[in-house]
């Protein structure tokens, strides 16, 4: 991917933000496990951070998906991994299909206010019984004149406790259960919306994630996004761009913690010699750089056709695959040669090693990404190539 000049001054804005509004803070927003988020996204909606490949109509930069994809990498200079997913969550996950396929009326009451940070968003999708599994979802939005009347629940919604929107997905018919869901733009204070206490996660425990309630909750029918029953695909264009961010979001996150186990073992010292003196470790750290820079070069490669209008689906899917799996490996190894200090709860590469156990689980789990994988190479059982 060719980066031009409005790609690298994009890179300088978000570092500047990072190193001056985020990163003094990180420490003490992970013990509160919580940051000020409307705070932070009225900043980042200042600057355009919120919006990049957004429509101009409704305050965004209206550049290439190249461009969001550059400020993914950028947010992973953040020393933790819940403040960047909840950034995503506002610029990748809520609002592409609301961009692409929302009224121009339901773009300027929710897209347009959450691209200037003025509110926060959430997306709808995973239940209890249906993470991974979206087909499964129960939650359900009758008619009842033109209004939508919802109930169900939705579990492990980053931003849901401080946030002003939701894009829900839910069944708004009883036929097929890819052909039978619609996106619906729901506001959080909207009577019948209630939210559970903050969940106590084994990581990215500055992003604020609940459980969220719908007991016959009516918005308007107008607040559907795009046509009836449209939603499941919407949801799957959705997650394409969910994970490119993924993919992208973990380079330099998982940079930090190589670099920073560099430093250590210079310091360290073992038997009269640093520790990155032995062999082991040295080889070890080039063996990681050399994966993930193998990730970079698939990301940025999906990123390139995604941007000439090329269905990514498998390049994606691998992208995110290999993240997670990759975020696993680097952790772990580099946790380990900080010994007893890696084990440590404020320990960076203890907080990496949390944090980005995620990666495989949300999104879409590894094992989907996985079949998805398998069914467009054409070698699930029954499929031929």
């Amino acid at each position: 991917m060719i980066f031009t000049q409005e790609h690298e001054e994009l890179r300088r804005t978000i570092k500047n933000f990072v190193d001056n509004e985020i990163n003094p803070h990180v420490d003490q927003w992970e013990k509160d496990g919580r940051f000020p988020i409307h705070e932070i996204f009225k900043k980042a909606g200042d600057l355009g951070l919120l919006g990049i490949s957004k429509p101009e109509q409704f305050g965004g930069m209206g550049l290439d998906y190249s461009f969001s994809v550059v400020a993914a990498e950028e947010w992973g200079r953040i020393h933790c991994g819940g403040i960047p997913m909840s950034i995503g969550v506002q610029t990748d996950m809520c609002t592409p299909a609301l961009a692409r396929f929302g009224s121009d009326e339901l773009r300027e009451e929710f897209l347009k206010p959450a691209i200037a940070g003025d509110m926060v968003g959430c997306i709808g999708v995973s239940e209890v019984g249906a993470g991974s599994d979206v087909a499964g979802l129960k939650t359900t939005a009758q008619k009842d004149g033109d209004d939508y009347v919802i109930n169900g629940s939705k579990m492990w919604i980053t931003n849901s406790p401080s946030a002003d929107f939701i894009c829900l997905l839910a069944n708004t018919s009883d036929g097929k259960p890819h052909s039978n869901k619609s996106l619906i733009m729901v506001p959080m204070n909207t009577k019948g919306v209630s939210v559970s206490p903050h969940l106590d996660k084994l990581g990215m425990r500055s992003s604020e994630t609940a459980q969220v309630f719908f007991d016959n909750v009516r918005v308007p029918q107008r607040n559907r996004v795009g046509h009836e029953g449209a939603g499941f695909m919407m949801q799957m264009m959705q997650f394409q761009e969910e994970r490119l961010f993924a993919a992208a979001n973990i380079i330099k996150g998982l940079e930090y913690c190589i670099d920073s186990t560099i430093e250590y073992c210079k310091e360290r010292k073992t038997f009269g010699q640093a520790l990155i003196d032995n062999q082991v470790i040295h080889f070890r750290m080039a063996e990681l750089q050399s994966e993930l820079e193998a990730l970079r070069a698939l990301t940025y490669q999906a990123t390139e056709l995604y941007v000439a209008g090329k269905d990514v689906t498998k390049l994606a899917s691998m992208a995110k695959l290999k993240a997670g799996r990759l975020g696993r490996e680097v952790t772990d190894s580099c946790l380990q040669y900080w010994g007893g200090m890696g084990y440590m709860w404020d320990n960076p590469v203890a907080r990496a090693y949390r944090d980005v156990r995620l990666v495989s689980i949300g999104g879409g789990a590894d094992e989907i990404m996985l079949g998805i994988i398998c069914k467009l190479m054409g070698i699930l059982p029954g499929k031929k190539k």
